[in-house]
C-alpha cells in the first residue's frame, strides 16, 4: 500500500484530490484489492468492477453523515479502503480482522449491514423517510446490483418509492452477475437498454448536456416529461415484441423504461468505470430533488484478466496466486466439498428418475446443482435470487407429479420460511430442501452461518428433517427423501466432507430411525450415550476414544431430527448416566433441546449435556476449527466437561447443561 491511498485516513482526504490524482488512486486500490486477497480469499470480482464507482462516492458525498447502502455489501470492500479501514483491511475475512460485509458495529461509515441480496432499497427507503419526518439533510445514496432487480423484495421497494420521498439516489451497478450470469426476464430487459444503438445515442447526448449545461437548467430539462417520451420512442421498439404505444392511460408511454414507470428518474446507461463521468452524474444526483436512478455499467473483475477471464471463480474465492490467479489444488486423496456430492448424486438420481427436477437460487456452483445444470440441464432451474420464488415454484410443480429437490442455503432457506409453511408444508407436497452450507461459513460471518434450521423446522408439522454424517449418508438420505410424500429437509455443512466411499446403490433409510453404532460395553464403568448429529458425530467418536479408560461410552448417529428416534433415545437415556448430545447448530431450540423435551415428557431424569453454539450471533474467523475451539465445539472441551474438569471456561459458553426434569 502506498501514493495517494496510505494518505487516505477519512473519506474527506478524497475529496481533495485532482482528477488526475483520482484516476492514480483508482490504480492502487486495484493493487491492494488483488494484493490483499490474494492472501485472505475474498469477492475479488465484484469490487474490482466498483472501484471508479465508489471514489466517485466519496468525491461528491460525505459519509457518514450521507448514508451509503449497499445491496449484498460484498462490494464494500472499497468503501472501507476509504473510510479509514487500512489497517483491518489487511486481515479482512479473517481472525480480528475486518468484516467481508458492511456491518454497523465495525464503523460509523456503515449506515446499514448485510450479506443477502433484495435489502438495500427498502432500508434505503427507510433512511429517506426518517429523514423526511426529522427534517434532517443527508443524502442517502443506495447501491445495488442487477442480480437484486431479480428478488421480489426490491420490487416491492421500488413500488413504495415515488410516493414515499422526493429524494432518492438509486445506483443501478450494472455488470450481469450475481454469483453466476444473471437469469430471466429482468436480466434481458437490461441488456436490452444497453445494447440499443438509439438508446446509447441518447444517453451520449445526455451525457455532452450534463458537460454543458448549468445543473439549475439541466435539472429543469431532464425534468421535462418529454424524455421519457423520447426514451421511450428511441428504446421502445426493441424492448417490446409489440408494435409501440404511443399513449397510456396515465398520460405517459407505455414502453417507458421500467424506473420511470415507478415514478423513478432514470439516468444512463452509463460507464461506471468513466470516473469523470461519475463525479459529474453523482453530483447531478445529488441536487435531484425527486427520486433518481443512475443506470452504471461496471465490468466485473476490471484491470485483473484473470478474474474477467473467469467471474464466476473470482465473485469469492480463497488464497490464490496474484500473479496468475490460479488457487492451490486440492490434495491428492482429500475428500469432496459436500456441495459436489450433492451435485453429482443430483445427476445420478434425476438419471434414473424423471420425477426428479433441481432448483437453485442463482447458487448453481455454491449448490453443486451446476453438475446437473452441465449433464441434464432440461431437469435444472435457477430462478435468479428469488428463494421465495423457487420454494413456491416448486410447490406448483409438485401437485404436477413432480418431486423437485430444491438447493438453497441454510441461512437463505430463512427467507423463505412463511412459503415452506403455506405453500409446501401445508399441502403436505413432496419437495426436498438440501440445505448447504448448515453450520458455519467462517469467513463471512453470521450473515451466512446456517445455525438457526433446525429450530425453525422443528415446530412445522409434515415434515422429515435429516443431517449426515458422511457422503454416502447424505446420498442415501437424498434416495429416501425422494421416495417420501411429504416435504423432505438435508441440513449439512460447508467444505469438505467425511472421506467415506458413497456406495454405486443408495439405500432406503427408516424415516424416523437412528443409527446405534456403538453399543454400551456393559463394564462397570460409568456411561455416557453421545449423540453426534450430522458431521459432528466425528467429534462424538473423537471424545468417546477419550473417554473410554474411565467411561463405557455409547455412539448413536441420530440421523433424524424430525422425526427423532424416539425409541432409541429414551432406552439409551435411560441407561445411561450422562446424555451428550452435539450439534452444528444453536443450543436453543436445536437437537438438544429435542432430546431434552422428549426427556421430559417420557420422565426420564438422565443428565443432559447439549453441546452447541451460544445464543449470539457468531463472528466470522479465519477458519471454523478457530469457532469451534473458541466456543467449546470440540472433542477435548466435551471430554473436560465430562470429567469435570475445569478446563476452558470458554466452554462453558457453549455448552448448555440442563436437566431433563421439568
Amino acid at each position: 500500500m502506498g501514493g495517494y491511498l496510505e494518505m487516505i485516513s477519512e473519506p474527506a482526504h478524497v475529496k481533495k484530490l485532482t482528477e488526475p490524482q483520482l484516476e492514480e488512486l483508482a490504480r492502487e486500490v486495484r493493487e491492494e484489492l488483488i494484493s490483499t486477497l490474494s492472501r485472505t480469499g475474498g469477492h475479488l470480482g465484484p469490487n474490482l468492477g466498483v472501484v471508479e464507482l465508489t471514489i466517485a462516492m466519496h468525491k461528491i458525498f460525505s459519509t457518514p453523515h450521507d448514508k451509503f447502502v449497499w445491496d449484498v455489501s460484498h462490494q464494500c470492500y472499497v468503501h472501507k479502503l476509504l473510510t479509514g479501514r487500512q489497517e483491518g483491511f489487511r486481515k479482512i475475512r479473517q481472525t480480528d480482522g475486518l468484516n467481508g460485509f458492511a456491518l454497523r458495529t465495525e464503523s460509523d461509515h456503515d449506515s446499514f449491514g448485510a450479506g443477502h441480496a433484495g435489502t438495500a432499497l427498502s432500508a434505503a427507503l427507510g433512511m429517506c423517510a426518517a429523514r423526511d419526518q426529522k427534517g434532517s439533510d443527508e443524502n442517502v445514496v443506495c447501491v445495488f446490483g442487477d442480480a437484486a432487480l431479480t428478488n421480489g423484495i426490491s420490487f416491492e421497494a421500488l413500488n413504495n418509492i415515488s410516493h414515499t420521498t422526493k429524494k432518492f439516489i438509486g445506483i443501478l451497478n450494472d455488470n450481469e452477475w450475481s454469483i453466476d450470469k444473471n437469469v430471466g426476464a429482468i436480466s434481458k430487459y437490461l441488456n436490452k437498454i444497453i445494447t440499443n444503438p438509439g438508446y446509447n445515442r441518447l444517453h451520449d447526448d445526455l451525457s455532452k448536456l450534463v458537460k454543458k449545461l448549468p445543473k439549475g437548467d439541466f435539472a429543469v430539462r431532464l425534468g421535462n416529461r418529454a424524455e421519457g417520451a423520447l426514451k421511450a420512442e428511441v428504446a421502445g421498439s426493441s424492448l417490446s415484441h409489440e408494435p409501440p404505444v404511443l399513449v397510456d392511460g396515465r398520460g405517459g408511454t407505455a414502453s417507458s423504461v421500467i424506473f420511470e414507470e415507478f415514478g423513478i428518474r432514470y439516468l444512463g446507461p452509463l460507464d461506471g468505470h468513466n470516473l469523470p463521468l461519475m463525479v459529474k452524474s453523482l453530483e447531478y444526483a445529488k441536487n435531484c430533488d425527486h427520486p433518481v436512478v443512475l443506470h452504471v455499467l461496471t465490468k466485473k473483475g476490471k484491470g485483473y484478466n484473470a478474474a474477467l477471464q473467469q467471474p464466476e471463480k473470482f465473485h469469492g474465492l480463497g488464497p490464490y496466486n496474484a500473479e496468475t490467479g490460479e488457487t492451490p489444488s486440492a490434495k491428492p486423496g482429500s475428500a469432496p466439498n459436500w456441495q459436489d456430492v450433492f451435485g453429482r448424486q443430483m445427476v445420478k438420481l434425476c438419471g434414473r428418475d424423471n420425477q426428479l427436477v433441481g432448483i437453485t437460487a442463482a447458487m448453481p456452483s455454491g449448490t453443486g446443482l451446476k453438475h446437473l445444470r452441465d449433464e441434464l440441464p432440461d431437469r435444472y432451474f435457477d430462478v435468479g435470487i428469488a428463494e421465495e420464488h423457487a420454494v413456491i415454484f416448486a410447490a406448483g410443480m409438485a401437485t404436477m407429479d413432480f418431486r423437485p429437490v430444491v438447493a438453497i442455503y441454510s441461512t437463505f432457506l430463512q427467507r423463505a420460511y412463511d412459503c415452506i409453511i403455506h405453500d409446501v408444508a401445508l399441502q403436505d407436497l413432496p419437495v426436498t430442501f438440501c440445505m448447504d452450507r448448515a453450520g458455519l461459513s467462517a469467513n463471512d460471518g453470521p450473515t451466512h452461518h446456517g445455525l438457526f434450521d433446525i429450530a425453525y423446522l422443528r415446530p412445522v408439522p409434515n415434515i422429515i428433517a435429516m443431517a449426515p454424517r458422511h457422503e454416502d449418508e447424505l446420498a442415501d438420505m437424498m434416495f429416501t427423501a425422494s421416495r417420501q410424500n411429504h416435504p423432505a429437509f438435508i441440513r449439512y455443512p460447508r467444505g469438505a466432507a467425511e472421506g467415506a466411499a458413497v456406495k454405486d446403490e443408495p439405500a432406503m433409510l427408516e424415516v424416523g430411525k437412528a443409527e446405534v453404532v456403538q453399543n454400551f460395553a456393559g463394564n462397570g464403568k460409568p456411561k455416557v450415550a453421545l449423540f453426534g448429529l450430522g458431521p459432528m458425530f466425528t467429534i462424538a467418536q473423537n471424545a468417546a476414544k477419550q473417554l473410554a479408560d474411565d467411561y463405557d461410552c455409547a455412539l448413536i448417529n441420530p440421523r433424524f431430527t424430525k422425526p427423532i428416534d424416539e425409541g432409541t433415545t429414551e432406552y439409551f437415556a435411560k441407561a445411561a448416566d450422562r446424555v451428550v448430545t452435539i450439534e452444528d447448530h444453536v443450543i436453543a431450540g436445536g437437537y438438544g433441546s429435542i432430546v431434552a423435551d422428549l426427556l421430559v415428557e417420557k420422565g426420564v431424569s438422565t443428565r443432559v449435556e447439549r453441546v452447541g453454539w451460544p445464543d449470539q450471533f457468531i463472528e466470522h474467523a479465519s477458519s471454523v476449527s478457530e469457532l469451534r475451539e473458541k466456543y467449546g465445539l470440540t472433542a477435548d472441551a466435551i471430554v473436560a466437561r465430562i470429567r469435570g474438569e475445569k478446563k476452558a471456561s470458554k466452554a462453558a459458553a457453549a455448552s448448555d447443561e440442563s436437566s431433563a426434569v421439568a
